[in-house]
Parts: structure tokens; sequence; C-alpha cells
């Protein structure tokens, strides 16, 4: 009879795998792991990595780990979500369909929507927090448990080589079997310096235990946050960060993404997302570099993957679908776009 791995011995194989250097703490089913000289304070390298080198050094580093980057998969997802939310979904068919193969398989620097970001009480979005972001992920079908702890000392070369150094990385969690639907899992999260940066998931489908999925999942974002503990609005939007309230540029930013990929306004749909975000921005102040903001974006969603459209094409129709929900007369080609000179409402969840 196959059985689902057990926490007991996902705590062993770390304890061997990560060595003398690491302290083990339990507290229940509760875990967590850190370096001897956790202690040691971080100081940020001086020289921000431009985010195709940060890309890069990911890419190579999993590379020599034989973990090869892979397509990423499409926006329009269509199937249990409009958008493709997380690159394990390109696990579905072994997760969820009882195959043996996946869509991918590898390093996927896969783009993704969530409209459930965290917020502040007053509706603003939180720092380290964004609409859409680069999902940044390792995942692959492994053969057993240890490979699984395997992955955690993999972790930390690639982490090295950001310079983000295992003394300052922290490891916690619930050695505990959650459940949802058909698929059964262990989750750990890692921290640098006590930011959280992503994590460490163990899954694999009720019925077939055997076939086990890595999930290392964290966000280019978030690395380049924690690498360089800088101001997080200046880090996502650089020279841009003064152009309008980061919510705004947030929601520019996401625009773009979807637009770029074919997925226009519409009344139903993955389009009625990109609708809805556009539509939430009021009349008010005005952007005078819109047609940059949006150059800008695409030239950083084009490292995950080239956009079917290109800048000009997306300011035309995003301006167009802001005009028809404020009854203003569009442009084509614009310079600037109203936006709201307050903070916008919470996106809907």
């Amino acid at each position: 009879m196959l059985t689902a791995p057990g926490p007991a011995g996902i705590h062993h194989l770390l304890r061997r795998t990560l060595g003398p250097a690491w302290d083990f703490i339990s507290d229940g089913d509760h875990l967590e792991v850190r370096h001897r000289d956790h202690g040691t304070p971080y100081r940020p390298p001086r020289r921000l990595l431009p985010w195709a080198e940060l890309l890069s050094v990911l890419e190579d580093a999993f590379a020599e780990q034989g973990v090869l980057r892979v397509p990423v998969l499409p926006l329009r997802w269509g199937r249990e979500t409009e958008l493709t939310i997380s690159a394990i979904q390109a696990m579905d068919p072994v997760l969820k369909d009882g195959r043996t193969t996946p869509y991918r398989q590898g390093f996927i620097p896969q783009p993704v929507v969530r409209l459930t970001a965290e917020r502040l009480p007053t509706g603003a979005l939180a720092d380290g927090f964004l609409t859409s972001f680069v999902n940044t992920s390792r995942v692959e079908l492994i053969p057993d448990v240890k490979a699984y702890a395997t992955a955690f000392d993999e972790l930390l070369t690639v982490l090295s080589r950001l310079g983000l150094h295992a003394r300052h990385v922290s490891f916690h969690g619930r050695l505990a079997v959650w459940r949802r639907r058909q698929v059964e899992g262990v989750s750990l999260h890692f921290h640098h310096a006590d930011m959280p940066v992503g994590d460490l998931v163990l899954l694999w489908n009720i019925d077939r235990p055997d076939r086990l999925i890595l999930d290392l999942g964290t966000s280019l974002e978030r690395l380049a946050w924690a690498r360089s503990r800088t101001s997080w609005c200046e880090l996502i939007f650089g020279r841009l960060a003064t152009a309008a309230p980061f919510d705004v540029l947030d929601t520019l930013r996401t625009a773009t993404l979807l637009i770029g990929n074919g997925i226009d306004p519409t009344a139903r749909g993955a389009g009625s997302i990109t609708r809805r975000l556009l539509r939430q921005m009021p009349t008010g102040t005005v952007i005078p570099s819109m047609c940059r903001v949006v150059r800008e974006n695409l030239l950083f969603w084009n490292l995950m993957q080239p956009a079917q459209r290109c800048w000009p094409d997306v300011a035309t129709i995003m301006e167009r679908e802001h005009a028809r929900a404020t009854g203003a007369a569009a442009s084509p080609r614009s310079s600037a776009m109203p936006v709201p000179s307050t903070t916008p409402p919470a996106a809907a969840r």
C-alpha cells in the first residue's frame, strides 16, 4: 500500500542534510531551523542588481544544479482560475489529473496576477506586495523525500549567489500534512534576516503519494528587496516611483502585463480582471510620463517572455478603457492618463 511522506522523516533528513551548523527548535509540530551564526547583522551590497542580471544569476545557479529554465505558462489559464496565479499550476496534470507528465518542470520565472495582495487598513498595498509579480520557482517531480531535504541545501547555494548567505537564512513551519481537495503536502517557509522570502513545499496527489513534487517558490521582486533592503516603491518603479501613487503604478504594471499578453478588457472571463483594474482608477491627477511607464513595465515583463503587443498598442488600449469608464475622450498614444489623487480603493478579492 502506498503511504504519504511522514513529517518525522522530513525532520530527520533535514538534520542530516543541513548538518551541525544549524539549530533545530521544535514545539509540537512546529519546526524552526536557524544557522548558529544567525545573529550576525546583514549588510546589503552597495550595488543594486538590474532585473536582467538578477534573473541571469538565478538561472545560472539553478542550471548548475541540473534545474534548467523552461518556458513560462500562459497567463490566461481558464481552468480553476481565469489567470495563472502560481508556477505550481505547471504540475496540475500530476497533482490533479493523476497523470505522470506535467506541463513544465524546472526553473520557471512565472508572471502571475493575484488580486489578494495584502493591504493596509487604508486599502493601500502593504510593502512587499503587488497585484502582479514574477513567481520565481523551481517545480519538479522528485524521486523521494530525501530529494526534498536536499533542495533546502541547494536553495542555500542559490541564495548565496545573490549575496544572501546561510547565516541570515532561517526555515520554519508546521511539519504536519495539510490537504486541499485531492492534494496533500507539507510546507516550510524561508526567511532572510527575518524577512519572509518564500516557501519549500512537498506535494502529492492523495491517490498517488509516490509521485512527489517539489515547489520551491518565491518572487523575483521580493528576492531583490531582501538583497537590497531599499524602499519597496523605488525598487519596483525606479525613477518612476514619484510619477503617481504606488497603487496606481501597480495597477498600470499589472494592466501592462495583461494587455501585453493579449488579455484585453472585456465584460467576462480573464479580460474582466483587466477591466476591473483599470476602472478602479477615477479621474484626478495626471501621469505626465504615461507612455514611459508602460514602456518600462513592458521591458520588465519581456525578461520573462516576449509580449504579444508593443508598448504603444498597450498604452492605447489602456487609455481607451479608462476613457470609457470616465466618459472622457481618448486620444491614441497619449502621454498622460488621469489617475486618482488619493489612495485608491482595495482591489476586489
